[in-house]
């Protein structure tokens, strides 16, 4: 691979830099470009280009794979086919007719604003700074103030083809400017070289921050009202634990989501506040940020220790308002907007904020949602700056509305991957650090869910968990499931991590292989307290978090052939087994009518990587059946009817099937995973 061209090289350690501190945008925020001469791949001629993030990626990960590549001669000429503000939508498409070469990424709708603008270098960006300034009722003073004639004020208008020309004019009637606020939005900087760009958009983002901090009111949110006053960390994690469960459900009215959860100093702060009703009634204003938190949060107007019976009253009231106001808000601006729309898309809150205890936000996957979270603090710190200076005002709703529906939007979201197949679906899976339970939790999170590693190991569990990916696709915590408390510690985890569950697994289990007469009391309690006792406590702490959120489950139970086949010498692992097989029927049947499905799944012989076998059972069985230990998973093989040694991949795939909507109607059934067992076969 060829080095890239020198100012790409610089375009790219500079997007990188900025984009690093999140002072000074926010993730996926914003872009940058810079002009310079490349070759025609057809005459070999030099040809101006233009360089430019392209649609949806990161400054802070950009590489030059993510930048659009345009002849900027090309681009500069639709200014003489320009249709117009009312149709300037179209311009977005005519961007791909100057495309140079392959074009590289896809050009965004901010690409005018980079081609138009007579400088060599651009950044736009959405520092927290810049927009309380952007977004303060008297904005364009306070530009002036702030920055004197170094800084020119642009009124908003929707990004696209017609900003790119305001600004460009701008620049060209201010040459002593270095930038702009963008009214409601953001700040744009420019420079001769890439060094000068970044220092100008650094220096209007700390000289905002410099006089926020000097002239901004000492208590910009009010005074602090004892009620919303914060639990301690404890309490708060604990109610936010069995609060989650409820929320996750009205977030996912409309369609499944995932959730987090954050109780971040500066959230409990503004929720603390006198002012914080008034302030999320008004909304976020940058783009990107109500993009990706709705129009506006639902705020939960209770104590934080009001009783559950009240949250869960006042938490029906104030849904079904925000979906009736949401509704409301689609209907007036679409008729008085005129023209032909997309349908309303989901009315739940993306935000949901209860004070004394923090904010969920909530996506299609874990990333998306903990951006969207991401996304709602930086609005309260633009709230906070705006708010100090002069009075928080964001764009009018009808603009909101404009770009919350914007066509290039929905053509966005048409364009996106179809989901996988256990995509939004949140997973706790016990016993999962080695055998069936790693490999059932991989192909969970390779089918799209989110997975929670449980295991006796805190160290295997985490180990296990950063194989599987990051912590927005698994975590590990450490149980004993025996333990009532630490289940339900590992259950709370778990709606804490990804606002709910949605799917469990009854992996864990251990086996000592001994006669009637060799099987002490202990050995008997041990392995029905992990087996038969670990899963009811398990299906019985995860039962009454899918049961809150109201849409439906999962419950799996790895039980084995041992729970139909009497075989000599484990007496009390079978009889374990059997219980956990007739857990399956009792709880299909009790749980059925809150849409939650139970089943199970028999194996038999896994001896490949299996915890149980290697930690001692593996050997007493060879020794039972007279083979090496090293045969064992090839003697189980010859003894079934397919001839074919059951690995743990194969009990993976069934757990999966079971939980897709393959088997959608599927309920209380056991499915044999032995190659075949006769003397197993279910009757």
């Amino acid at each position: 691979m060829s080095d890239p061209h020198p100012t790409v090289a610089e375009l790219v350690a500079r997007s990188n830099a900025l984009g690093a501190d999140p002072k000074n945008t926010n993730y996926a925020g914003g872009n940058t470009s810079a002009k310079g001469t490349g070759t025609d791949p057809v005459t070999g001629e030099d040809v101006e280009l233009l360089w430019v993030k392209g649609s949806g990626g990161d400054l802070g990960t950009l590489t030059p794979a993510g930048l659009a590549v345009l002849r900027l001669d090309r681009m500069r000429s639709l200014v003489d086919v320009y249709p117009g503000v009312e149709r300037e939508d179209e311009m977005v498409a005519a961007f791909d007719y100057c495309l140079h070469g392959k074009g590289g990424a896809a050009p965004s709708i901010d690409t005018a604003m980079h081609g138009l603008v007579d400088a060599a270098h651009v950044d736009h960006l959405h520092p927290d700074s810049g927009i309380a300034i952007a977004t303060a009722a008297d904005g364009e003073q306070l530009t002036h103030e702030v920055f004197g004639d170094k800084v020119v004020w642009v009124p908003w208008r929707r990004p696209g083809f017609q900003l790119g020309l305001d600004i460009a004019a701008i620049k060209e009637a201010n040459p002593q400017a270095i930038g702009c606020i963008l009214g409601g939005h953001g700040i744009t900087a420019w420079g001769d070289t890439s060094e000068q760009s970044r220092k100008n958009s650094l220096w209007i983002i700390r000289t905002a921050e410099r006089y926020i901090k000097q002239h901004s009111k000492k208590v910009p949110f009010g005074a602090r009202v004892k009620k919303w006053e914060p639990l301690s960390p404890a309490r708060r994690r604990a109610r936010a634990a069995e609060i989650a469960p409820l929320l996750r459900g009205v977030a996912s009215a409309d369609r499944p989501m995932v959730g987090h959860f954050t109780d971040d100093r500066v959230v409990l702060d503004f929720l603390a506040s006198r002012n914080h009703p008034r302030l999320a009634a008004l909304g976020t204003s940058c783009p990107d940020h109500f993009l990706r938190t709705k129009v506006k949060p639902m705020v939960l107007d209770l104590a934080p220790d009001a009783p559950l019976d009240k949250v869960r009253a006042r938490v029906a009231e104030l849904h079904e308002a925000y979906r009736a106001d949401y509704a409301s808000y689609y209907e007036r601006n679409a008729k008085a907007l005129g023209g032909e729309w997309p349908a309303m898309r989901g009315a739940d809150p993306l935000i949901i904020l209860v004070p004394g205890i923090g904010m969920f936000s909530y996506g299609k996957d874990k990333q998306t949602a903990r951006v969207a979270g991401e996304f709602y603090v930086n609005a309260i710190n633009v709230m906070r700056g705006a708010e100090g200076l002069s009075t928080y005002a964001p764009i009018d709703e009808s603009e909101k509305f404009r770009i919350e529906y914007w066509a290039l939007e929905e053509a966005k979201l048409q364009r996106m991957p179809k989901p996988k197949p256990l995509a939004t679906r949140v997973a706790l899976v016990t016993g999962a650090a080695s055998g069936i339970g790693l490999a059932t939790a991989r192909k969970l999170a390779a089918e799209g869910a989110c997975v929670v590693i449980a295991d006796l190991s805190l160290e295997k569990a985490q180990a296990a968990a950063a194989e599987i990916g990051s912590s927005d696709v698994a975590v590990g915590v450490q149980v004993d499931v025996s333990d009532a408390a630490a289940v339900q510690a590992a259950v709370d985890a778990t709606v804490l991590a990804f606002g709910g569950v949605d799917l469990v697994v009854n992996n864990a289990g251990l086996s000592l292989s001994r006669s009637l007469l060799e099987t002490t009391e202990q050995d008997w309690d041990l392995q029905h307290d992990v087996m038969a006792k670990g899963s009811f406590l398990v299906s019985r702490a995860a039962a009454r978090a899918m049961i809150e959120q109201g849409i439906g489950g999962d419950i799996v139970y790895i039980s084995s052939k041992n729970s139909i086949f009497a075989g000599p010498n484990n007496v009390a692992y079978g009889a374990a087994k059997a219980d956990q097989a007739h857990q399956v029927r009792l709880l299909a049947a009790e749980l059925g009518e809150h849409g939650i499905k139970v089943n199970g799944v028999n194996p038999d012989g896994v001896v490949q990587g299996s915890g149980i076998f290697a930690g001692g059972w593996g050997a007493s069985r060879a020794a039972v059946y007279g083979v090496e230990e090293k045969d064992l998973g090839k003697f189980y093989a010859q003894r079934t009817l397919l001839k074919r040694e059951v690995l743990p991949d194969n009990i993976a795939n069934a757990v999966f099937v079971l939980c897709s909507d393959q088997l959608s109607h599927t309920t209380g059934l056991h499915v044999p995973v032995d190659a075949g067992v006769a003397a197993a076969f279910l009757r």
